[in-house]
């Protein structure tokens, strides 16, 4: 099986999308299974390899972070007809996906996709809701030819279910177990960020407006004062928001930037409750690395995150947006260690059942089931 993947964001990014690229390239590499990646040039030489043809590529000015890849048509062309792919998987709906989908067809290749990221979901964080009708024409244009679309979640498979798409089958994520556990010293962290405080409330991700950080903020400004002076505040990440938050922060929230690792595991194993708010996560790689710390999750009640956390068992699920429900749920398990702990338990058991491998293996099934259909590929 020789596969060729196209996508618009890989490592060293940092996205879901690029992690669990990579993730499955090398588990792909453990099979010795044959790979060739097209994706965006990042600007660096961080990380170069023979399976990576990369594309000259410009930063994205909505999103700094990512880029806009432009392949030039006659490379792309040579490698896909020295490398002859059985398949070819489009993980996002860009430049280079476009690419990817215009190869599939000129050569008669069959190609599968998976969809990430709800952008749909984006637009109301950033005032652009008239866009909805225009992409999510696109979205099932690009995403018709797919012989297979995987998805991350049942949420996101019954949201495209409704819009009329078809072929769908859920890809979840798997986390890393042995690098994300409850084990870690609490007492490193806290001497780290120079904690003082009896509990450690914990947010990661990207700071920007789709993880409703408004949200994030309102609750830290709303814990009751007997509780608010036991609670110390980390916030793990980057992105454009970081200046407004950090000016709008209490003294008892410490920003991080972005880390990874073992740093970022650290982190959550030391923390009592992890705080997310974002009600557009197709999947939610975050919550799930949290409970694989042991650290029960508070969490919107939307997108994947609501498929993850079972409410009450290893966590709660609060109405989005709503302040509110999200301190009453602090409150409750800040003042219940017994309970608390238990979800903690409950938490890591959940988590020790998300194997990667066996996620991985079951879409190495489909695409077996589609390289196998009838088809002759053409080169010319």
């Amino acid at each position: 099986m020789k596969i060729a993947i196209f996508t618009d964001t890989f490592y060293p990014d940092v996205n879901g999308v690029a992690k669990t690229l990579k993730k499955f390239t090398h588990y792909l590499e453990g099979q010795h299974i044959t790979y060739k990646v097209f994706a965006p040039n990042p600007g660096s030489n961080e990380y170069v390899s023979d399976h990576i043809h990369r594309l000259k590529s410009l930063s994205f000015f909505l999103y700094p972070e990512c880029r806009l890849a432009f392949p030039n048509f006659i490379q792309v062309k040579s490698e896909i007809e020295q490398f002859s792919p059985d398949l070819i998987h489009v993980a996002t709906p860009f430049t280079v996906g476009l690419c990817g989908l215009y190869f599939a067809k000129k050569f008669n290749i069959p190609v599968v996709g998976s969809y990430h990221t709800d952008f749909n979901d984006y637009l109301h964080f950033y005032d652009l809701e008239f866009l909805s009708n225009p992409l999510w024409k696109y979205m099932k244009w690009f995403h018709s030819p797919l012989k297979k679309l995987f998805v991350p979640s049942i949420d996101t498979l019954e949201k495209l279910k409704c819009r009329g798409f078809s072929n769908l089958e859920i890809f979840p994520r798997g986390v890393d177990c042995q690098l994300y556990h409850p084990n870690y010293q609490k007492e490193f962290v806290l001497n780290r960020y120079e904690i003082p405080k009896k509990f450690l409330l914990t947010f990661v991700g990207r700071l920007a407006p789709e993880k409703d950080l408004k949200t994030l903020m309102k609750i830290a400004n709303s814990l009751p004062p007997e509780i608010n002076k036991q609670v110390h505040w980390l916030i793990a990440g980057d992105g454009p928001l970081l200046k407004e938050l950090k000016m709008a922060a209490q003294p008892n929230m410490t920003f991080t930037g972005y880390l990874k690792g073992v740093g970022l595991a650290e982190v959550y194993s030391a923390t009592d409750l992890f705080v997310f708010p974002s009600p557009t996560e197709t999947f939610g790689n975050v919550v799930l690395e949290a409970l694989a710390s042991g650290t029960p999750v508070i969490g919107a009640n939307a997108g994947g995150v609501k498929n993850i956390i079972s409410n009450g068992v290893t966590g709660h699920l609060c109405e989005p947006g709503d302040a509110e429900d999200f301190v009453n749920r602090i409150v409750q398990l800040l003042g219940n260690d017994p309970f608390r702990r238990q979800m903690a338990l409950n938490a890591r058991k959940y988590a020790l059942t998300q194997k990667w491998d066996q996620i991985f293996e079951n879409l190495l099934h489909h695409y077996s089931t589609v390289i196998d259909e009838p088809s002759k590929k053409i080169y010319a």
